[in-house]
């Protein structure tokens, strides 16, 4: 009877019509994946698992701001000042950081009304309006150089007047404003 009896290593027969596949047990569905965390609040380690496990200081300590974050909102606190100063003419102005000024090939830059110079190098300069690359107008621009200012002040304090006195240097300049050699501030 060696012919009747089912042999262990086939698989089971398929009904006529259906594929056969073998048979699997029940899995439990999985739950889904936790939310990814964003890699900012990740704490970053190196490959070895040493490292800061938090950032050093909270985000809403002033320390924990960044040299150029601080340069930006020295820059509004003097804009907000000169608007003070001259309400409703600064409306018609956009004021922009950028971090150094661009290197002319022929030379040192030349002074002039659009230009706020110390030694050869722009510390902030006037964009009069115009058209962009895709045509459509633009406001005229200051543009202030986060480098070089910061290079010419010792700390935070001397960083904000100087930031002032170079903005409403240049402002006199744009406005037509006559340049008494006060403080533009007060």
């Amino acid at each position: 009877m060696a012919g009747t009896e089912p042999d262990p290593r086939r698989s089971r027969p398929s009904l006529p019509g259906r594929a056969s596949r073998p048979i699997r047990p029940f899995l439990p569905r999985r739950s889904p994946p936790a939310p990814a965390v964003p890699a900012a609040a990740r704490a970053r380690r190196d490959r070895r698992g040493r490292g800061l496990r938090t950032p050093l200081l909270p985000a809403d300590v002033p320390a924990s701001r960044t040299r150029a974050q601080r340069f930006d909102q020295a820059v509004l606190e003097a804009v907000a000042d000169l608007e003070a100063r001259w309400p409703g003419r600064l409306e018609s102005l956009e004021f922009a950081v950028d971090e150094v000024p661009a290197v002319p090939n022929d030379g040192p830059e030349l002074a002039s009304d659009e230009v706020v110079l110390d030694g050869g190098v722009p510390l902030a300069r006037f964009l009069p309006p115009g058209m962009d690359a895709h045509g459509r107008p633009t406001k005229a621009r200051i543009v202030v150089y986060r480098r070089p200012l910061e290079v010419r002040s010792g700390d935070a304090g001397e960083l904000g007047d100087l930031v002032a006195e170079v903005l409403g240097e240049q402002l006199t300049a744009v406005l037509g404003e006559p340049g008494d050699g006060a403080d533009p501030i007060s």
